[in-house]
């Protein structure tokens, strides 16, 4: 439908950098389809792309860390925007650190928490993981975060 396209286009969401662990095989990208989805019990819902290499390693992930980028790192954000993990070892191009449940964390992270995947449903071209946090770091407060108009620009690693 033409007028939800036009609409959503010009929301500005924040952006979230999701990175995951399965055995031996580490994965992170860039998503734009998020949002806590409960309160009591806190829910948070991360869409990742049928087509990414990190929704391929999420698949056989217990956890997914959720991360917020401030706006001083759209580099960071580009990284895992627009390079494939089925090409690219994108932490071997960024800082980050070990941290629940063995997951990548990225030190230049504004904040970011770690879920439990409760559960996974099928969205259409992307799938939902429905996240329990249970480990976190926030900061007092926020500057400017990357948006969406910050990455409208990039060449994804892969189509949608």
């Amino acid at each position: 439908m033409d007028a939800f396209e036009k609409l959503v286009s010009m929301l500005d969401y924040p952006m979230f950098v999701v990175t995951t662990r399965a055995g031996d095989r580490r994965a992170g990208c860039l998503i734009g389809f998020s949002s806590q989805v409960s309160i009591e019990p806190a829910r948070f819902l991360v869409g990742l792309s049928k087509r990414n290499h990190t929704f391929r390693v999420a698949q056989h992930a217990s956890h997914l860390a959720v991360h917020l980028l401030p706006r001083t790192q759209r580099d960071l954000a580009r990284l895992f925007g627009s390079e494939t993990g089925d090409h690219t070892d994108k932490f071997a191009r960024c800082s980050w650190h070990r941290g629940p449940h063995d997951l990548p964390i990225l030190d230049d992270a504004a904040g970011w928490f770690v879920g439990e995947v409760l559960n996974r449903y099928d969205l259409g071209d992307h799938v939902g993981h429905l996240l329990e946090p249970v480990a976190g770091s926030a900061p007092d407060r926020f500057d400017e975060l990357v948006t969406f108009a910050d990455v409208r620009d990039l060449e994804p690693g892969h189509e949608a």
